[in-house]
């Protein structure tokens, strides 16, 4: 059987916040309580609305910064608290990331081949021979020509750009990729031919993915796994076609509520989140979803739910169960 390329468990995140005169400071919980297995092959979702913890998620899993509490695995390998620079140097060419933004993350001064030669001239001893070689040989993989080298990211379009960013973070060979909105800034027809090259790299070279989205239909199309977080906190997990079919927390229920369907005989009621997302450095006590809950109990206001598997295969933080 396989083992699991990550293992978090209880992953938490505090950024210390200065208060000013006369005030005390605070602490901001942009995570707190992340725990799941990504093994070869698959594909994790994350989920949620802006300000719940997705990209401070994916800092920690790229090692940009380190967990304030938890465990994190990675190829067999502690990168947790306490990881020093030589074994964040090691796994990062393991991890690798694709950022959201093709038009930001590209060096407009430099050519292609200088981008994607970068991480095998930081990383490896490879010659400038080699380095082209394996550069061309990855262009090829995403979809892009020989002539593309010598050329510079303002030459072409989105989608192509995205490939580019796609083939820079496999150009090392890593075992994950984190995938952070790597399509919302494209055109939808753009986005499925993305996609779909996602999918076929995963499938040739056994990756694990890390998808970040608020895509729900995008999420729904790619993931094995999905793990729903609110304000910091996971609220549900469970495979994929089990939380589509049959979501258990009332967050996602909501959320899925409002995703657009293909079928127009599929008819769904709309349940309308109210109030504000609260601040993360104020959150309410007891379940944190309680203010804007349509099923929440006086129970809700002073207890915090655990993550529990409740329902086919589903974890869910949630009084109701």
């Amino acid at each position: 059987m396989k083992q699991p390329l990550i293992q978090a468990r209880d992953l938490h995140k505090h950024y210390p916040i200065k208060a000013g005169f006369l005030k005390a400071d605070q602490s901001l919980h942009a995570l707190a309580g992340a725990s799941f297995d990504l093994y070869p092959g698959q594909t994790l979702a994350i989920v949620g609305e802006s300000g719940c913890g997705k990209s401070t998620l994916a800092r920690i899993l790229t090692l940009i910064e380190a967990p304030t509490i938890g465990q994190l695995t990675i190829d067999d390998i502690d990168a947790g608290t306490n990881i020093n620079s030589a074994t964040k140097k090691r796994l990062r060419q393991t991890v690798q990331m694709v950022f959201q933004d093709p038009f930001g993350s590209l060096n407009p001064r430099q050519t292609i081949g200088a981008i994607l030669q970068e991480p095998l001239l930081i990383n490896t001893d490879l010659n400038a021979a080699q380095r082209q070689q394996q550069v061309l040989q990855m262009m090829a993989r995403v979809g892009l020509r020989e002539e593309h080298y010598y050329r510079y990211p303002h030459m072409f379009s989105g989608g192509q750009r995205q490939r580019i960013a796609i083939a820079r973070a496999l150009v090392l060979n890593p075992k994950v990729v984190i995938l952070d909105e790597p399509v919302s800034a494209l055109d939808v027809s753009i986005q499925a031919q993305v996609l779909n090259l996602l999918m076929e790299l995963q499938q040739e070279l056994d990756l694990a993915y890390v998808f970040i989205s608020h895509d729900l239909s995008v999420v729904q199309h790619i993931a094995d796994q999905v793990l729903v977080m609110y304000l910091g906190k996971p609220v549900e997990h469970g495979p994929s076609n089990a939380v589509f079919a049959e979501p258990q927390h009332p967050y996602t229920q909501a959320l899925l509520s409002a995703t657009p369907h293909a079928n127009t005989d599929q008819k769904q009621q709309r349940i309308k989140l109210t109030g504000e997302l609260p601040s993360p450095l104020d959150p309410p006590t007891g379940c944190t979803f309680h203010p804007r809950c349509q099923h929440a109990m006086p129970a809700c206001k002073t207890d915090t739910p655990d993550m529990k598997e409740r329902h086919n295969e589903i974890s869910t933080s949630c009084l109701m169960y």
